[in-house]
């Protein structure tokens, strides 16, 4: 594996989409030896609370807790993802500086369009990422990722696979409260929203469904883009 290249690269949307729904299984691979990054495509500048530069750091530490190797956000405005050649082109620079094996995307099924257009837009990346003539931003050589999973960030969907992140739970719920300007309680100079309700205490029930689902204390489920081929120990068949 090349020194700048990742196990895993996952895409959101805006800082803290991510840590919503993977951060238990980033940790989990980072404490297993595997090189993991983010990649936010937005500032989240037209945040209800916060600033631009209270969320980069909040990312920054989010991303400390979960033993990330790189952390990168592309600059695109908040509500402005789209499918152009442009933001293709970026998001594609990103894949191929990298080259991770896995890629993981928010599902499309969310309450917030930004996550369903982050997932289109990365999907649409992933592809032109293996086209040996297409042109990125900086002409990088084409790379094809192994597979794409999706992550949940709103509302609980049935999952195609779940990790056990029983033993990272606590670094999920951390990387979630680094985000003090989204998820505190709203006071007289903050402005209340989904987020300053509780919002942790739903993720983190969830979690504990979604383990209770696989006969696991907390699990976070994932989506396929096509069907995953196991072997006898994936099967979980033991001789």
């Amino acid at each position: 594996m090349n020194q700048s290249s990742l196990h895993v690269l996952a895409f959101g949307a805006h800082p803290d989409d991510v840590e919503i729904g993977m951060a238990g299984t980033l940790a989990k691979l980072h404490n297993e030896g595997l090189k993991t990054g983010i990649c936010d495509l937005t500032l989240a500048d037209l945040s209800s609370n916060g600033t631009v530069d209270i969320r980069k750091k909040e990312a920054d530490a989010a991303a400390e807790i979960l033993g990330s190797t790189i952390r990168v956000n592309l600059g695109i405005p908040d509500r402005g993802i789209r499918l152009d050649n442009e933001q293709i082109s970026k998001v594609v620079t990103v894949i191929r500086t990298y080259k991770p094996k896995l890629i993981f995307i928010p599902y499309q099924i969310d309450r917030h369009p930004d996550h369903g257009w982050c997932a289109r837009l990365v999907e649409e990346a992933v592809f032109s990422s293996a086209i040996k003539n297409y042109r990125d931003t900086e002409n990088l050589p084409s790379h094809r990722a192994d597979a794409v999973y999706y992550y949940f960030i709103n509302g609980f969907h049935k999952p195609d696979f779940c990790v056990d992140i029983s033993e990272t739970i606590t670094q999920k719920i951390a990387s979630l409260k680094a985000y003090a300007s989204q998820f505190s309680k709203a006071d007289s100079d903050r402005v209340e929203t989904p987020l300053t309700n509780g919002y942790i205490e739903t993720v983190e029930a969830r979690e504990r469904m979604m383990g209770k689902e696989v006969g696991v204390i907390y699990a976070e489920g994932f989506k396929t883009a096509r069907p995953l081929l196991l072997d006898s120990h994936g099967l979980g068949v033991n001789q």
